[in-house]
């Protein structure tokens, strides 16, 4: 696992002057930010620790001592950017009052959009998709982190059951389920092929939501 901030002074004792806890984190976040630059240039495999030395500009004592391997170094970005979008999203589950469910999933489109450009989030998570088919620690991060949000999903339909914006007797498990592939599916296409756009996507969803909501 990546080197804690607290861990990261260690390595400047010994009548050295210690650096301040947000050097430290700069130059972490200078490594991470190499890293995301080679990834989503080359891909994983193909990105070598010396890439993202030459890419941060630093020497590989420097970099090596905030990421001891490769693995620790995807560890560590797989949790930022997964990070974001968990925290974007968890805004639109917490706005109050709730939002219809057409609209919070609307919303959660619009704040994907951005992430699936070039430089974009969703674009690395796509990688740290395809990366916990053969690393155990990342399959088991995957596994929490899109656990919970598919519970965020089943918890969002559960609520629009009972305000009746979707039919009595709606299993939130089974609509939650659905929710959840929504969003994906989405970035997927807007990676893959470049459409659709938000809007375009929203007015579909709001069809399907009409449709569902009828007697």
């Amino acid at each position: 696992m990546p080197f804690s901030v607290k861990s990261e002074h260690s390595f400047y004792n010994g009548g050295v002057p210690k650096v301040s806890d947000a050097h430290l984190a700069a130059r972490r976040q200078q490594i991470l930010d190499a890293a995301r630059a080679c990834f989503l240039h080359n891909g994983f495999h193909a990105t070598s620790m010396n890439d993202v030395v030459r890419e941060a500009g630093l020497s590989i004592g420097a970099v090596y001592r905030y990421f001891p391997s490769k693995n620790d170094l995807i560890m560590a970005l797989a949790e930022q950017v997964i990070g974001q979008i968990m925290a974007g999203f968890d805004e639109i589950v917490a706005t109050e009052p709730p939002l219809p469910l057409q609209d919070a999933v609307g919303r959660a489109v619009e704040l994907a959009a951005p992430h699936t450009g070039p430089d974009g989030a969703l674009r690395i998570a796509v990688q740290v998709w395809s990366e916990a088919l053969r690393d155990p620690a990342l399959a088991e991060f995957v596994h929490g982190v899109y656990t919970r949000l598919r519970a965020r999903m089943v918890a969002l339909a559960a609520a629009a059951v009972a305000r009746g914006d979707l039919p009595a007797g709606s299993d939130p498990e089974a609509v939650g389920s659905v929710l959840f592939a929504l969003l994906p599916g989405y970035a997927l296409q807007r990676i893959l092929i470049g459409v659709p756009d938000p809007a375009t996507y929203r007015a579909g969803l709001e069809s399907l939501f009409a449709t569902a909501a009828r007697p």
